[in-house]
């Protein structure tokens, strides 16, 4: 027996016949044979063409034209491989065939490798000279993106035995990872003293439940079960670790997170910038916490009680309900917008029933311009998958919009990336409290102040973490659960002064946090995106409707500019302190009304 709402779950899952109808789609092996094919010949018209003084611009146009033709086809079968296993992570044949498309990807990959190589070595002079003629102007920012890897890149050699072997090494020990965590089966024992069996989804989701000795249950049951994964999670992380030490050593990067600071197209000092203020701002964090514990009734709070919800009953939210909460807060701001999420019900772009072998989480995939984004996530009728789903559905509508670009400027980097999302959620949340009562508006600004407070000072606190675990691996060796609970405890604990105590069996919830596995430094995307809409959504009500024009022109864009680029179209200095300090000031805001809130309720 599981864990079960009052409510029945949606039986709501994705069409993916856009990409292709099956594991065993006789037209994915025609991709990799026409594509394998594709890439011998780009190989064959232009290896030595491109690090050369004799380079144009109809040569370098065409070679980056023909590139993204490839890299469009072939993310379709790795994408759904990706997608499949994430529904269904038990199967052992999903798992394989998974893996034969990673193995067929780098065959792939060691014939086109060469491209960016010549690419990065090639002249200044002569790619500086080219960048500004209209055939290649619309490819200019790949080409400058590529080109700030120049000084870590490696012989083509190396970098055909790096890919070769990330499949039994990094990528490898992700897969493991998924697969240990997801098919976990944790035993919860209720307080009645009766057992079920359950998963981390179903578990985490009772984390927010108004009984507090069912939410130390929950708790005692998530970490009985890492602690029993313990020595392979450790493992893998360690390895993972060193991995990246040994690439980054081997390529010259300075520190650790710097790779994902040129992917993320961001300067060090402009994220240092963000992640100090982050922690120069953990007293907002200790002071809703205090007025939280009054609240609740509690002489403290634990690990267990952070989400807890504020009244003993929260009403359950229906699939039907949330949809059209939704898409109604997404609509008063355009129309647009709501006519590109109501794409994702009426054509079954979303997986929201919960399952077994399905794995914990969201997220939004893009997958390619000329098919469709879908969004993943597991609705348990309640009040924050709903804003979970606005959070997912604006991932989906920048993917939809960002549709309008070719494959290489269709993404965004991680920071932006976070940009339509956390605004889809104060686009709900602003609905939700315009009609609610005190009570509920005391419930709604909790939940959307630890909301925020998760994206910006959680994730912030994180970004330390794996500073800290990555600089001690490298300095002292292979770390152990204890070295890692250390890091986890004073970081976290950090973030919450002396508001909550987070207690001994929290210090293993480390090691169930994908982004650590599968994207380094993934987490400080989430800080800047929060930040970043907190202000926008400011400007946004100071400006009215022509706000939405210009916000829905940034999202058609993609990943055509950079960050700053980008938010230049809005008025946004992504360098400047004082806009990133607007962004904590519209937090205290929320905390202050809180504080209000509550005074208001007691009186």
């Amino acid at each position: 027996m599981s864990v079960t709402e009052s409510l029945p779950t949606p039986k709501v899952r994705w069409d993916l016949s856009a990409l292709f109808d099956s594991i065993d789609d006789p037209k994915i092996d025609v991709v990799w044979a026409t594509q394998l094919a594709a890439a011998e010949a780009f190989s064959t018209k232009y290896r030595g063409k491109i690090e050369s003084s004799d380079l144009n611009a109809e040569t370098l146009s065409s070679a980056i034209s023909d590139l993204e033709a490839i890299y469009n086809e072939v993310a379709k079968p790795l994408g759904f491989a990706s997608l499949e296993f994430s529904t269904d992570s038990s199967d052992a044949k999903i798992g394989a065939f998974m893996q034969a498309q990673r193995e067929k990807s780098t065959e792939l990959s060691i014939k086109l490798m060469f491209f960016e190589l010549e690419l990065q070595a090639a002249e200044s002079s002569v790619i500086d000279a080219l960048l500004d003629d209209p055939k290649v102007a619309p490819q200019a920012h790949f080409i400058r993106t590529a080109r700030a890897f120049s000084p870590f890149r490696l012989s083509e050699k190396e970098e055909i035995v790096l890919e070769e072997t990330a499949n039994t090494g990094s990528r490898a020990w992700q897969r493991f990872f998924d697969e240990l965590t997801t098919n976990k089966v944790f035993t919860l024992t209720r307080p009645g003293g009766e057992t079920e069996e359950t998963t981390m989804p179903e578990l985490l989701a009772l984390l927010r439940h108004p009984d507090r000795s069912l939410r130390q249950a929950a708790a005692d049951s998530f970490s009985e079960g890492l602690s029993e994964l313990e020595r392979a999670l450790v493992f893998t992380y360690n390895n993972l670790l060193q991995d990246k030490a040994v690439e980054d050593r081997l390529r010259g990067y300075a520190y650790p997170e710097q790779s994902r600071h040129l992917a993320n197209e961001l300067d060090k000092e402009t994220v240092d910038l963000v992640v100090k203020l982050c922690k120069e701002n953990y007293g907002l964090v200790e002071r809703f916490y205090n007025v939280k514990r009054e609240v609740l009734g509690l002489p403290e709070l634990t690990h267990i009680d952070r989400y807890a919800p504020l009244f003993e009953a929260e009403e359950e939210v229906s699939w039907d309900q949330a949809k059209s909460i939704v898409l109604e807060a997404f609509g008063e701001f355009s129309p647009e917008m709501k006519r590109r999420a109501q794409e994702f019900f009426d054509e079954n772009w979303i997986d929201a029933e919960p399952r077994k072998g399905k794995q914990g989480g969201a997220f939004c995939a893009y997958n390619t311009p000329d098919t469709h984004p879908v969004v993943f996530q597991s609705y348990m009728n309640r009040m924050d998958d709903v804003m979970t789903l606005a959070h997912e559905l604006g991932h989906g509508v920048h993917a939809s919009l960002s549709r309008a670009q070719s494959y290489l400027n269709f993404h965004g980097t991680l920071p932006l990336a976070e940009l339509a999302s956390t605004f889809g959620e104060m686009l709900v949340f602003e609905k939700l409290v315009s009609g609610a009562e005190v009570k509920d508006k005391l419930a709604l600004y909790a939940d959307k102040i630890e909301g925020v407070f998760a994206t910006v000072f959680r994730q912030a606190a994180m970004f330390a973490f794996e500073q800290r675990a990555h600089l001690a691996r490298r300095e002292l060796g292979e770390l152990s659960a204890q070295q890692f609970g250390d890091i986890w405890q004073e970081e976290i604990q950090a973030m919450f002064k002396n508001s909550v105590k987070l207690g001994e069996q929290h210090r293993t919830w480390w090691s169930y946090v994908s982004h650590f596995i599968a994207v380094p430094f993934y987490v400080y995307a989430y800080s800047f995106g929060e930040l970043l809409v907190l202000s926008l959504y400011q400007m946004a009500k100071e400006e009215g409707p022509s706000f939405a024009d210009k916000y829905i022109h940034v999202l058609e864009l993609g990943g055509s500019r950079t960050p700053h680029e980008l938010m230049s179209l809005v008025g946004v200095d992504l360098r400047s302190e004082s806009f990133w300090r607007g962004g904590f000031q519209a937090l205290e805001k929320l905390v202050a009304e809180f504080e209000r809130l509550w005074t208001n309720y007691q009186s």
